[in-house]
């Protein structure tokens, strides 16, 4: 399951090697004298606040996701030539850093942060050198459904001032979607067209969002509805607020719709050029571009052949342990015969109705409070902020993941958000609830992202940055800690776990299968059906998401692995002083980081320990 982030970026050491493990405390007041390591830390800090602030100030929709309400009326820029001036000024923030700032003279948590601002830079700069090669309109996460998310669960309404804002990011939708527009057409005259398959999802979200008043007869709309519900909540005159209705219909209507129109026009453009749904090997310099996206998602060297090993060598070892579990519950067939019988028995699956979606999300919120109850068991401190079971908009159910997470607003002002795909509950089987919930929420992204944002001593692009290897690999890790606490209580629960393990193991062997060993489409489905426990549909969407996000599935299970194995490392090494929760700190309590800082993390940590 993904998580959802804007920014990317890592964490930090204390300079005694031994803070990794502890709760981070407020800065002291008194100043370092000149000179001093900690002048030089508080100098670089400083450096990096105003590099993160201009970061935010070029982006209205992220300073809307951290609560702010500057540029409240604005979207963001989607132009080539504004993602070359973000890499450019980065690149030039590199340079005065090291222009300005003596690596020696840093204590060691700056100089961690010091060469981890290096890393990130040099990181974003190789991706936006390949951006051509993703697609901005995908069946993956298209830009027709997700602006209209965005204003429904980012844009409050407070005010009348506010609500006018809302009706000029509608206005603005238009610029938003020529800007991709010109965009797709200048990549595809490249040769760089996206697989086939795309198209009709992303027009189904496209006429999914136009369905409704005022673009027909309809109810109203999704924006029409969402604006009129929060404008309802403020206190101002009736004749205002039907004034704003009226100015916001016309906004629809206006800009808004041509802006939808330019991107039919674009995909009408660009679909002929579509030769069938093969993996980034097809593509020129696809090689190259393949790794770059293991080396981005991973933070390793390995490449496609040992990834697609480890893989094999995976499903083959959780496949053992589910064989044990239907054993445990009598079931006398083959394992396949058992992924049968739970994916057709009804007693799997809650009914496809309203009332159905309603019992699997509060059965995600029971879960999640569950794991509450046990946490500081494993944890030293807890996030402090909210999460909620959500089922995602009728609008994008066409594009969306089958669950995905979006963090907290850091001011409080809106909880962590799980979001679940419920347009088909026959696909929702339900002993992969209880497993997605933990990795979703608690313990998982909801306690890796919730608990970053809270590290106050950390500059903020660290705490807003993002790792997939860290992030996705804490999650999947968090599914199997469950069975530690010992919380899957139905074998077939368990099971679940297993089968979402085996999933992820799996795709290491179908990412680098479609996109190194050019399986088909088809190849990758029947590989799939034969090894995973999902249904067809969910097999068909994942499938697709490989294609179009080279490398991006293959984090999950490197990053659990690593974080398994220095646990291991940490158990062996400190015998009887080894406490999970003191672990479980110096993971989460340090922002999310590239794997091989972490491993230097637990050994800081481990260190420590022997003292």
């Amino acid at each position: 399951m993904k998580l959802n982030h804007s920014l990317l970026l890592l964490a930090a050491l204390s300079s005694a090697a031994i803070a990794a493990q502890q709760p981070q405390s407020a800065p002291a007041a008194a100043q370092p004298a000149p000179g001093t390591p900690e002048a030089e830390d508080r100098r670089l800090l400083k450096f990096f606040d105003e590099v993160y602030q201009a970061n935010v100030a070029s982006s209205p929709q992220m300073q809307t996701m951290q609560g702010k309400k500057t540029n409240y009326g604005k979207l963001n820029d989607y132009t080539e030539a504004h993602a070359l001036r973000q890499r450019d000024r980065s690149l030039a923030d590199l340079a005065r850093m090291k222009a300005q700032f003596d690596y020696k003279k840093l204590s060691p948590a700056g100089q961690l942060n010091y060469r981890m601002f290096e890393k990130s830079v040099q990181r974003s700069a190789r991706a936006t050198d390949w951006r051509d090669y993703s697609f901005p309109i995908s069946s993956n996460n298209s830009v027709l459904g997700s602006t209209p998310a965005f204003l429904v669960n980012q844009h409050r309404i407070d005010n009348l001032s506010d609500a006018q804002a809302y009706i000029s990011r509608v206005r603005e939708v238009e610029r938003v979607m020529s800007e991709i527009s010109a965009d797709v057409r200048r990549r595809a005259d490249r040769g760089l067209v996206p697989p086939a398959l795309i198209f009709g999802p992303v027009r189904e979200d496209a006429r999914n969002v136009l369905r409704g008043a005022p673009f027909d007869g309809g109810a109203d709309s999704t924006l029409l509805a969402d604006f009129k519900t929060k404008l309802g909540k403020i206190d101002a005159p009736q004749a205002e607020k039907g004034r704003l209705i009226s100015e916001l219909s016309a906004a629809l209507t206006g800009p808004f719709k041509r802006g939808y129109e330019s991107i039919y026009a674009a995909l009408d453009y660009i679909e002929p050029k579509a030769k069938g749904n093969n993996g980034v090997w097809k593509l020129p310099n696809g090689d190259k571009y393949y790794q770059s996206r293991l080396d981005f998602h991973t933070t390793t060297d390995l490449n496609a052949d040992q990834i697609h090993q480890i893989g094999v060598k995976e499903v083959a070892r959780i496949k053992g342990e589910m064989e044990k579990i239907k054993r445990r519950v009598g079931f006398k067939g083959t394992l396949q015969e058992f992924f049968t019988y739970i994916k057709t028995d009804p007693k799997f699956v809650y009914p496809n109705t309203e009332e159905g979606r309603q019992k699997y999300l509060k059965g995600s919120d029971d879960y999640i409070a569950q794991f509450m109850a046990v946490a500081p068991r494993y944890f030293h401190r807890l996030p402090k902020a909210k999460v909620e079971s959500r089922a995602v908009e009728k609008w994008r159910e066409a594009t969306a993941p089958g669950a995905f997470y979006n963090p907290p607003a850091p001011d409080g002002s809106r909880p962590g958000l799980i979001y679940y795909n419920l347009a088909d509950m026959s696909s929702k089987l339900i002993p992969l609830l209880e497993a997605t919930a933990y990795h979703e929420g608690s313990p998982g992204h909801h306690f890796q992202a919730a608990m970053q944002q809270g590290l106050s001593t950390l500059p903020a692009f660290r705490r807003f940055g993002y790792y997939t290897a860290y992030g996705e690999g804490w999650g999947l890790y968090s599914e199997r800690l469950g069975k530690e606490l010992g919380l899957y209580q139905d074998p077939y629960s368990e099971f679940g776990m297993l089968a979402l393990e085996l999933w992820r193991a799996a795709r290491l062997v179908l990412d680098t299968g479609i996109h190194s060993k050019r399986w088909s489409r088809e190849q990758a489905i029947d590989y799939f059906k034969k090894n995973t426990l999902l249904s067809d549909i969910d097999i068909e969407r994942e499938t697709d998401r490989y294609i179009l996000d080279p490398g991006q599935a293959t984090a999950y299970k490197i990053g659990q692995l690593k974080i398994m194995e220095l646990r291991d490392k940490a158990r062996k090494a400190l015998g009887t002083k080894f406490d999970i929760r003191d672990f479980h700190a110096v993971v989460l309590e340090n922002g999310s980081i590239p794997l091989d800082i972490l491993e230097e993390q637990v050994d800081a940590y481990i260190a420590s320990k022997r003292i």
